[in-house]
């Protein structure tokens, strides 16, 4: 992959991460603030659901978030775009829809496959 290419992917990368900073931020700021007591059970309850909520999409971010410190460390290493199973190079179009993909398109049905078979 040539430099140019390489900078876009590290930028689009880079501004994942921010954004998913920032609302590990805005769940933090929540959390303090749903300390206040709530008169309303209801209230107390809605909220709780809310912030559960929450705080499992932010793990699911967190996961998301070291992958895409891996593909940035990739970037570095000159190993970006290359699929860690079968070494062939990830199409772009993947790598748009999932910067942070370590898997080509083929590697990667084939380990849901096996994922779907093992769930079975």
């Amino acid at each position: 992959m040539d430099k140019e290419k390489l900078q876009f992917f590290k930028e689009l990368l880079l501004k994942r991460r921010e954004e998913i900073l920032r609302e590990v931020e805005s769940t933090r700021k929540e959390l303090e603030e749903a300390a206040e007591n709530l008169p309303d059970a209801l209230d107390l309850a809605e909220r709780e659901s809310r912030l559960a909520f929450e705080l499992r999409l932010r793990d699911r971010e967190q996961k998301l978030l070291k992958k895409i410190e891996k593909a940035l460390r990739k970037i570095e290493e000159g190993t970006y775009g290359i699929c860690e199973a079968c070494g062939a190079e990830i199409d772009e179009k993947r790598l748009m829809a999932r910067p942070e993909a370590t898997l080509c398109i083929d590697c990667k049905r084939a380990q849901e496959r096996m994922e779907r078979i093992k769930g079975e």
